[in-house]
């Protein structure tokens, strides 16, 4: 369970996934001290969006910093370790700085975690590592295949946290979540591609390979599923890999035909080649089981696609939320 008495501790809270989950820690009444990537122009990312909270503590930082990462840690009871680089397609381009961030970041963060004896360090992985299924669902015993530089960062920084785990009993959990969606996601991704272009005008929609199937899991679930590994008895979790997802797949076709019918538009829509992974780098098919954390928490997904594709539509038509997006450029 979560020491309410303690501060948790969000890495890569400026993003995504982890503006949202602090969100949802502070409405549950949790102090939080959040971790915002050091930048000149004083940005906290998405943090910037969350309203002003007491209980909430933002520090600009980097997690390939050691000695930071130990100051950073010191009085935390829980640690949710986000900070990542996440773009696939950047990781063809630039491997080195993935190694730099997702491996040594875990490793800085896990000796922190260490050395300040926290009493929880939910390590974040993907779905990713898995690479194309050899059966469905994928549980957690499925091979893991680095098909890019990306995933393959995310399986050495996912083996670091087992080290830890029988090296020095540190308390880990490894939660894999797999594809989240929802307000404030990267455009690079294939959801907020779609609708962007669309709310943009846009009815010849550039997209890459529209076969592969994803396991698409809005991000209040992906949220509650964090959440509900860190209240979770240490007996039941630590020292585990356990998947977050919905064990439904979605082509990425039915998912742009999909948004298309919500948002009322007819398109059409072009491959570019800058979008295509290299050929065996692709994955084609992902779903996933999610039968061991429904089976040792009380978590369920509750939003359906058809919902959450709703909620992100109305999120990204905003005008004011649409702005922030460069819709015409394709970001690797």
């Amino acid at each position: 369970m979560i020491d309410k008495s303690k501060p948790v501790l969000v890495t890569g809270a400026d993003g995504f996934i982890g503006s949202h989950l602090t969100e949802g820690l502070l409405k549950q009444g949790y102090k939080v001290r959040a971790l915002a990537l050091y930048n000149s122009f004083g940005s906290w990312g998405w943090l910037d969006t969350v309203p002003a909270d007491d209980n909430l503590e933002i520090i600009m930082g980097d997690v390939r910093d050691s000695d930071f990462c130990k100051s950073l840690c010191k009085d935390i009871g829980t640690v949710f370790h986000l900070a990542a680089l996440i773009a696939i397609p950047y990781s063809y381009v630039a491997p080195d700085s993935y190694v730099d961030t997702n491996i040594r970041g875990i490793l800085n963060m896990l000796q922190a975690s260490r050395d300040n004896a926290v009493d929880r360090i939910i390590v974040t992985s993907t779905s990713e590592v898995y690479g194309t299924a050899q059966y469905v669902p994928i549980d957690e015993k499925h091979p893991r295949q680095p098909q890019s530089p990306y995933s393959a960062t995310k399986i050495g920084a996912d083996a670091l946290a087992k080290s830890f785990y029988n090296a020095f009993d540190t308390p880990v959990v490894i939660a894999r979540p797999f594809n989240t969606y929802g307000p404030r996601q990267s455009a690079r991704a294939i959801i907020p591609t779609i609708i962007g272009q669309i709310a943009s005008g846009e009815r010849t929609i550039k997209v890459g390979d529209l076969s592969p199937t994803r396991d698409f899991n809005f991000v209040d679930d992906t949220v509650r599923g964090f959440v509900a590994l860190a209240q979770a008895s240490a007996q039941q979790v630590v020292g585990k890999e356990i998947n977050i997802c919905s064990g439904t797949e979605a082509s990425m076709q039915q998912t742009l035909e999909t948004i298309a019918r919500l948002m009322d538009a007819q398109v059409d829509w072009q491959t570019e080649p800058q979008r295509l992974r290299p050929t065996k780098s692709e994955v084609h098919r992902l779903v996933g089981d999610n039968t061991l954390i429904t089976s040792i928490t009380d978590w369920r997904p509750q939003v359906s696609l058809e919902k959450g594709l709703k909620k992100t539509i109305e999120w990204f038509t905003d005008p004011s939320n649409l702005s922030k997006y460069k819709t015409t450029i394709y970001n690797t």
